[in-house]
């Protein structure tokens, strides 16, 4: 009997898929052939949360799977009593697969008397003794720096990049693609993402932190281009909005956007709807009932179901960003 063998014979693989975006959790519990726990979520009138898991899982390796999306708060406080019961429950190791790590945007002090409250949600999950967390781009990559146990930061950029040059996208080719940041700080996620394709960057000159429909200044030559606007996530879609009007006054032709959460909060589906966008091309790590008319799901699914594995299997994570890379 071998190492690997032995490892599952004393500390069996546990998944759990809880209430945050159950479709993605199937996706990855059939690729890894590991049927999902039966777990009992009750929510009682008062709005508290009961939770039950059918089997038990002492000395096992779990993985807790956890889209915290809309209602946000009832999703972690979801993922906070099963990782309690968890924890009583004696399992060897709890590791914690959040496709979407929600609060992740506050996370540095602006103003006087603010929180930072993606600080907050590591000392909470920290709290309930879990052992790794494994999530998929992160707002600020730092937030990795809030948390005292190893944090897996995978990135599905690859994945959405892979999807435009499957569909002609290269810079090098055609010469008439620019990769485009919807302000300022988006311009090292852009520069990365523009690699896959040799193209060039352009910044829309967005000042502050409200986004309007106002036409912005463009820092960078779009003029005759095909635009692939590129950010982590798309909330209520104003500054996709903002965006995609700044670079159509500034000359492109056509304009795509690649975001890898889309939680399409408000009326996003509307706004996005009515901007004269080719595509936008997402992922699946949170679940919705309605998309807007040409928007492109990419699933995680692969990605994650390798990560778990990995992880499981004492592998390092550092071979999946290898082979990402090699897309360039």
């Amino acid at each position: 009997m071998n190492k690997e063998e032995l490892h599952r014979l004393l500390h069996p693989m546990k998944l759990i898929g809880l209430g945050g975006n159950p479709a993605l959790n199937e996706k990855i519990a059939k690729i890894l052939g590991e049927p999902l726990l039966e777990t009992a979520v009750h929510h009682f009138s008062d709005g508290e949360i009961q939770v039950n898991i059918s089997e038990t899982v002492r000395g096992c390796d779990v993985f807790v799977i956890q889209t915290i999306q809309d209602p946000v708060n009832q999703s972690f406080m979801e993922l906070e009593i099963v990782l309690d019961a968890l924890h009583r429950a004696s399992a060897h190791t709890i590791n914690v697969v959040v496709p979407y790590l929600a609060y992740s945007r506050s996370d540095t002090k602006t103003r006087s008397r603010e929180p930072i409250t993606a600080k907050l949600i590591a000392n909470l999950l920290q709290l309930t003794g879990i052992d790794r967390l494994l999530t998929i781009d992160l707002h600020a990559s730092q937030i990795q720096g809030f948390y005292d146990i190893p944090v897996d930061h995978l990135h599905a950029q690859p994945l959405l990049a892979q999807y435009f040059l499957d569909n002609g996208f290269a810079g090098r080719e055609g010469d008439d693609v620019v990769i485009v940041s919807p302000d300022h700080a988006g311009a090292k996620l852009a520069r990365n993402f523009g690699q896959y394709f040799d193209a060039p960057i352009a910044i829309v000159d967005q000042r502050g932190t409200r986004y309007d429909d106002e036409v912005h200044d463009m820092i960078g030559d779009v003029k005759g281009k095909k635009c692939i606007i590129v950010d982590d996530l798309v909330d209520t879609g104003s500054r996709i909005a903002s965006s995609t009007k700044s670079v159509m006054a500034a000359g492109a032709t056509k304009v795509y956007v690649a975001v890898t959460h889309a939680l399409l909060s408000q009326n996003a589906v509307d706004r996005l709807n009515g901007l004269p966008i080719e595509q936008i091309v997402v992922t699946d790590t949170i679940q919705h009932e309605q998309y807007p008319d040409r928007m492109v799901r990419i699933s995680v699914d692969q990605l994650l179901a390798r990560g778990i594995d990995y992880i499981y299997n004492d592998r390092s994570i550092h071979e999946i960003f290898d082979e990402q890379n090699r897309l360039k």
